[in-house]
């Protein structure tokens, strides 16, 4: 490999966010490849990983991570294959999944610290392993079993149910016995949730009474909500919690967009029901991480866990895919295509 013809194209941050971001708030430049240290390795992106904390990062401090600075390459997840490496532990060839960043081309260097796998399950497309086999599906299946404790016959509810972690989450739970119930915007996307991702039910929030669909579809109140969303809808699921009932804080999509945040009128009812609310962070399980691919990989190949993808193809797009999970256009968990194999389905 002549590494010397290689030019890494990256997205810098040009400006924090008001509001939605927008094209303005990024730059896409080119630069050269640094030299490769012992004990770094050089990846190839294949795809990038999109999801609503990357506002955060450019605004403030999120998910353990400094706030970034203007100028500073956009962070985020990705797959690639490694195509130089000076690391005993990595190879030419090997397909790893870690803290790409938006480029094209990445130089790490591995430690127990810097959250870069080797892809273990071999499940086609790689992009699972930034998906239904990497963060997404780990912050799924971790919030899920070990925070929401699932019993078969239990009656789950899951909001953002058709975004990344909520397309996971529901046949999870069918998977554990439960009845599962989706809360998503439009038609299309309720579609979704009933005919690809096993889901008994979805409410259409934009379209439909929420808390009277809730009232149909949940007499015996909610088991588990599993909440990606936060705000109006949060608020209206507690008011069903059921007695000794479950309440997993993954996301808060609807608050992510600068405004005042919302009082949760409801939130007396944990206590009276006898009830628990509790988040997580998807990183303190990394030793468990395998266990959790494994068990999904497996769900995957047999059919029992479908996943939905949501692609754009194409480098340039980044922007407008992040801007887009704030308009709630992604069917499933986003991502970008990046090279030519990834493009073409690999």
């Amino acid at each position: 490999m002549d590494r010397a013809t290689l030019v890494n194209r990256r997205w810098l941050m040009a400006a924090r966010p008001d509001g939605n971001v927008k094209p303005s708030d990024f730059t896409l430049d080119a630069a050269p490849l640094p030299p490769l240290a012992d004990g770094a390795i050089l990846v190839a992106t294949d795809y990038l990983s999109v999801s609503p904390v990357m506002r955060h990062y450019m605004l403030r401090a999120a998910a353990g991570e400094p706030a970034l600075e203007v100028g500073q390459v956009m962070r985020g997840r990705g797959v690639g294959t490694v195509v130089d490496s000076r690391h005993p532990g990595f190879a030419p060839g090997d397909i790893v999944h870690g803290p790409l960043g938006w480029q094209t081309h990445a130089v790490l260097a591995p430690t127990p610290k810097t959250l870069l796998f080797k892809v273990r399950q071999r499940v086609a497309p790689i992009s699972t392993a930034i998906g239904v086999l990497g963060m997404t599906g780990y912050s799924a299946w971790f919030g899920f079993h070990d925070i929401g404790r699932p019993k078969a016959g239990e009656t789950v509810v899951v909001s953002g149910a058709a975004g990344g972690v909520g397309s996971v989450v529901g046949p999870l739970a069918k998977i554990a016995g439960c009845r599962v119930i989706g809360i998503a915007g439009g038609p299309e996307k309720c579609r979704l949730l009933t005919e690809r991702l096993r889901y008994d039910a979805a409410i259409d929030y934009r379209n439909e009474d929420v808390d009277a669909r809730l009232a149909e579809v949940c007499p015996g109140g909610i088991d588990i909500y599993f909440d990606n969303v936060g705000g109006r809808i949060l608020d209206t699921c507690l008011g069903r919690i059921a007695r000794k009932g479950r309440v997993v804080m993954c996301g808060r999509i609807s608050e992510y967009l600068d405004g005042p945040l919302p009082g949760l009128a409801n939130y007396h009812l944990v206590g009276s029901r006898n009830a628990r609310m509790e988040g997580f962070f998807v990183y303190d399980y990394a030793d468990r991480f395998a266990e959790a691919e494994a068990r999904m990989a497996a769900s995957v190949a047999s059919g029992e866990l479908p996943y939905v993808e949501d692609r754009l193809d194409g480098f340039e797009r980044m922007p407008e895919a992040l801007a887009g999970l704030y308009d709630g256009t992604n069917l499933g968990k986003r991502i970008v295509a990046v090279s030519e194999r990834a493009m073409a389905g690999a």
